[in-house]
């Protein structure tokens, strides 16, 4: 098996050559710090808008080679969040949301066609399934009979015959991508619509609109930061997000096994775990299973440890051959992972930095590649100086609730991890985990607080 930091979509899709860093001083009309999802979707939308902007993008390694790279490819809505969202903003806002997450959703697979690039992109439903008596219903209140259908136990496994799934719900607008094609594509794009795209160039500072590399400045009238988990190291940041990990394994060709499983539609699926899972195929017939139960990292400090974990690795492998027991003895030929910046509302945010000439986007939580796009056009639309359209979405806006502070933030939230993967094994095997056990793993929610995917 090859386990490294970068993954089997980074490989599959042929990195492009390196391009140059940034030296000495340049000007431009906005500045991009990051060149993932958010930053290149932001970067893509400014032209959009205004086809002569001068737009510089800034990346400390090499675009898509973070999340945007090496994530699930599950380009999801907010449609399962629909009752969450008309609590925190009310029906009419929750609405708007939610229908800008769908269009970003069909977006994606519309703009792979126009462009030309093959992203794998497959429209399907997102599939949110019990796989534990203890998570059954769980999500029910989010159907609606339109944007989310209720399944019977029968009717997922009609789509996916685990003998694990027990019930669930259909959300209806989704699709999936291989992610790090859309990633690479994207760039490649962007270079051939006159975008300046510098890689291996960290930016050390971001004063006003003004982002300071190594190499040198790039001085702009406008600036967006776009940074994924290093957004903890932006000092208005630092106590908004949590950083935790996701690892994915990833089998041989096992077509027929998902023959027989009957799962040709394509669809995504998760359980509803707090750590959860979450699956796919792939079109040449393989299954990629990742599991939320990776480390907890201080702050932006992530030393490497959350991309290569071979004992997450190897829980998601187990967990694997459970969910599907024809899978025992077929090999596993890949695993990966890697850091996630996660919102304490599990929602994504874009705000304001000091002096109102930089914002940021951080906190999708694992789920960024649908929402990425969102933000991308909230980000490009307020660099403009637009406040309406996707800048007044209620994503946008003061940022979220502090989550403690380090060393009682990552001390704590690896203590709470430990319990909820206790109390969740328990409960995958049908016992009731213990009270202490149980205590630790309700933390976060008495406090209102996600800090684990």
């Amino acid at each position: 098996m090859v386990h490294d930091a970068r993954g089997w979509w980074i490989a599959e899709a042929g990195p492009p050559p390196l391009l140059p860093a940034q030296a000495g001083d340049l000007d431009a009309d906005v500045v991009v710090v990051g060149g993932g999802y958010t930053g290149m979707w932001a970067a893509w939308h400014v032209l959009g808008n205004d086809p002569d902007a001068r737009v510089v993008v800034l990346e400390a390694d090499r675009c898509g080679f973070g999340p945007s790279g090496r994530n699930g490819g599950f380009v999801q809505s907010f449609g399962v969040s629909v009752p969450a969202l008309r609590e925190r903003y009310g029906a009419a806002a929750a609405e708007a949301l939610t229908a800008a997450s769908e269009e970003s959703v069909r977006a994606i697979g519309a703009w792979c066609a126009a462009q030309r690039v093959d992203a794998w992109y497959r429209a399907a439903p997102h599939l949110v399934v019990s796989a534990a008596p203890a998570q059954d219903g769980v999500g029910a209140a989010a159907v609606d009979g339109a944007r989310v259908v209720a399944l019977s136990g029968e009717e997922v496994r009609a789509r996916c015959a685990s003998p694990l799934f027990r019930g669930g719900v259909e959300v209806k607008v989704g699709a999936t991508v291989q992610p790090a094609r859309l990633a690479f594509g994207l760039r490649e794009r962007l270079r051939e619509r006159g975008v300046r795209i510098f890689e291996r160039s960290r930016v050390a500072a971001v004063e006003g609109a003004t982002a300071r590399t190594r190499g040198g400045r790039v001085r702009a009238r406008a600036a967006i930061v776009a940074a994924g988990a290093a957004s903890g190291a932006l000092p208005p940041l630092r106590d908004r997000l949590t950083v935790a990990s996701s690892h994915i394994v990833l089998t041989e060709p096992v077509a027929d096994v998902i023959e027989a499983l009957g799962w040709t539609g394509g669809e995504a699926i998760s359980d509803r775990r707090t750590l959860l899972h979450y699956l796919r195929t792939t079109p040449d017939g393989r299954i990629a299973f990742g599991w939320a139960g990776g480390r907890m990292a201080a702050g932006a400090r992530t030393g490497g440890r959350m991309e290569v974990d071979p004992d997450v690795a190897g829980r998601a492998r187990a967990d694997l051959v459970r969910f599907f027991p024809a899978l025992a003895g077929r090999a596993v030929e890949h695993a990966w992972g890697g850091p996630i910046d996660v919102s304490p509302t599990h929602l994504p945010f874009v705000v304001a930095l000091p002096g109102g000439r930089a914002h940021a986007a951080f906190g999708f939580t694992g789920n960024g590649v649908g929402p990425s796009h969102l933000a991308g056009r909230a980000l490009a639309a307020l660099a403009l100086g637009c406040r309406d359209g996707p800048a007044a979405l209620p994503i946008v806006g003061p940022p979220p609730r502090r989550v403690p502070p380090e060393p009682l933030r990552v001390a704590g939230a690896a203590l709470i991890r430990r319990a909820l993967v206790a109390k969740e094994a328990a409960e995958q095997d049908g016992a009731r985990p213990g009270a202490a056990t149980r205590a630790l793993a309700a933390l976060p929610g008495r406090f209102g607080l996600h800090i684990v995917r």
